[in-house]
């Protein structure tokens, strides 16, 4: 047996990623028990998500990872998209960079996903280059969500947003309304729908449900995430019922 050391940043009032995540991987033991997988989380002060307090989190970004250095993990995940998201276009590579400076400095080798990039490369894994969205934000962060994703070349057809500011009312959403969401949006032209754009609102329990109905391929920033730190460990992408992304079918992301 190997155990596998994943570190995670998430914001302080984040309920789900700490969730959701070891959900699927705990899935993915059942399948390949020879794979274990060991969480250790660092957390940057956030409560309501609005662009002041999201800057003020990433200020915090050098402490959470220089905490993660001391755990020698094996991978590292950053984990709030739209505080990488609303600082503009190409920002996760910026916001990785950073985290991997700090690691290096301590002598930590641990590759770095951010949920942002994971999102983007979760996309282009399946291929799709056209995608409908819906998120918890308010509506302008929402417009900051499409245009990252748009400037990585994948057109936005849809977007809901749920207007929930409260981060931990957003943990508190029901992922099965996700299942009545979804149908507000036109898929007409959509290649692929992201269920949650959000590592903190719930979608796990409805990513399956809602790709057997839609009748297209459906992930969320934690699939994604997921999808993300299984490639960079060397593993299979494989956890059973978490949509096609994780299906089994694509074994690699693409930039």
């Amino acid at each position: 047996m190997t155990d596998h050391h994943i570190g995670m940043i998430v914001p302080s009032s984040n309920l789900t990623m700490e969730t959701e995540l070891p959900r699927m991987l705990s899935a993915r033991e059942a399948l390949e028990p020879d794979d274990r997988f060991v969480f250790h989380s660092s957390r940057m002060r956030m409560k309501h998500v609005t662009p002041e307090e999201l800057r003020g989190m990433n200020a915090q970004t050098r402490r959470a990872a220089l905490e993660l250095a001391d755990a020698r993990p094996d991978v590292v995940a950053t984990a709030c998209l739209v505080a990488i998201m609303a600082q503009g276009p190409g920002h996760h590579c910026v916001a990785e960079n950073e985290i991997t400076s700090v690691l290096r400095a301590e002598g930590a080798e641990a590759p770095v996903v951010s949920s942002a990039g994971a999102l983007l490369s979760g996309i282009g894994a399946l291929g799709a280059q056209r995608v409908a969205i819906i998120t918890p934000y308010m509506k302008g962060l929402t417009a900051q969500v499409v245009e990252y994703i748009e400037d990585a070349g994948i057109e936005v057809v849809d977007a809901l947003s749920l207007e929930v500011p409260d981060n931990l009312a957003v943990a508190r959403l029901d992922p099965a309304d996700l299942r009545e969401h979804w149908r507000r949006l036109d898929l007409s032209r959509a290649d692929a729908l992201v269920l949650s754009a959000c590592v903190q609102m719930p979608s796990l329990a409805s990513i399956q449900p809602v790709e057997d109905e839609a009748g297209l391929p459906v992930l969320s920033a934690a699939t994604s995430t997921a999808f993300r730190i299984l490639t960079e460990l060397g593993l299979p992408p494989v956890v059973p019922g978490a949509g096609s992304l994780l299906g089994g079918r694509v074994t690699a992301a693409r930039p």
